[in-house]
């Protein structure tokens, strides 16, 4: 079984804090085998990230959470950045077509743009993989609904830390079996065919409140910077 982080983020993400090195740093330190950086509507750093990886001993996933028009999908293993603003069902096409697969995170968390109120439960069940443990949790009750989901349309599971500092990468990892083969394409064909178990633990609260205090200062300033451009 490999240990697979699927949800992180770097500084491209406008909430994110640290760069790529360090968070390959992490996911190294604390015993991954592999990690996906998930920039929002971003794609650079995820590239940097699966291009160095191997220098870390990972294996580097390629990925992107996408702010599509009903909230939040990842795209695991796409090669290249996928629009943000298209439709649920368009935008998993596209991660399709990008040679991905569809994951949709915190699906029933509204307020970090969970997809569960603006989509029907058979548009959610249209995706590949649904994230029933993400790290950055209050009370576990939108994580205990999206497995009761995920179990009752038989889809497949994963966890995701949701880290934007790099601290917090591995706090929350997918087991995949992958029969021993350690490439890309084997952990996106054991997540598509159910092979995983899902291991985490609770974000602190103290460390949720300063990713967030952080990420609401670097989008104060980026847009302040913008404005002078």
């Amino acid at each position: 079984m490999l240990s697979v982080e699927l949800h992180a983020h770097s500084a491209l993400s406008h909430d994110g804090r640290d760069p790529v090195d360090l968070v390959l740093e992490q996911a190294a330190a604390v015993g991954l085998d592999a990690v996906a950086i998930t920039d929002h509507d971003a794609f650079d750093a995820s590239r940097e990230a699966a291009e160095l990886a191997p220098e870390y001993g990972l294996i580097g996933i390629p990925g992107i959470e996408i702010s599509s028009s009903a909230g939040h999908v990842l795209g695991l293993g796409v090669d290249e950045r996928i629009p943000p603003g298209l439709p649920f069902e368009g935008t998993i096409e596209r991660i399709h077509a990008a040679g991905g697969i569809a994951v949709v995170p915190h699906p029933f968390q509204s307020s970090r743009h969970g997809v569960g109120a603006k989509v029907s439960r058979d548009e959610l069940a249209q995706a590949d993989a649904i994230e029933v443990y993400n790290s950055r949790l209050l009370t576990g009750r939108a994580n205990r609904k999206a497995e009761r989901f995920a179990r009752s349309r038989g889809l497949p599971m994963t966890a995701g830390s949701d880290a934007h500092i790099s601290e917090m990468v591995g706090q929350a990892v997918t087991r995949v079996d992958t029969d021993g083969e350690r490439t890309v394409d084997a952990i996106l064909d054991a997540i598509r065919a159910g092979h995983t178990s899902v291991d985490g633990k609770r974000t602190p609260w103290r460390i949720s409140f300063r990713q967030a205090g952080g990420g609401a200062k670097r989008r104060v300033k980026r847009r302040v910077s913008s404005l002078l451009e």
